[in-house]
């Protein structure tokens, strides 16, 4: 039986990504899938933040592994304000219609996303400047 983790890391892993594994991925994640750079604004500072995730896309959807759980702060950053961009293979594109899926059968998913769903939350966001 699965079971959805939501964060599916440790809490204190996030403060050794934040400082040592995230400025050294982010050299990488805008260029090589499937890694990607979510760029969105602090809830209450305004200042530009980069994240650097695993991502996959399907026609105009782009599909997050949140690996930290629903509660990241980029999480709460993009949600809040509606969307962000992404920088995957070298394309800055916008992200909107933000949702978080717990449930692999609450939303058709591609199998390999529909797997990781079954263990961790998934961030689902549209790319409307992709054509399917």
């Amino acid at each position: 039986m699965s079971c959805v983790r939501d964060p599916f890391m440790p809490t204190w892993l996030t403060k050794v990504n934040k400082r040592v594994v995230n400025p050294i991925q982010g050299l990488w994640a805008p260029r090589l899938a499937p890694w990607a750079l979510v760029i969105h604004r602090g809830r209450r500072s305004g200042a530009e933040y980069r994240t650097p995730v695993l991502a996959a896309r399907s026609g105009s959807v782009l599909y997050v592994a949140l690996f930290y759980g629903s509660g990241a702060q980029w999480v709460r950053n993009v949600r809040a304000a509606g969307g962000g961009e992404v920088i995957r293979r070298g394309r800055r594109q916008r992200i909107e219609n933000v949702r978080i899926v717990r449930d692999p059968a609450a939303e058709p998913l591609p199998r390999a996303i529909r797997a990781a769903a079954r263990r961790m939350p998934i961030l689902i966001a549209d790319l409307p400047d992709q054509r399917p």
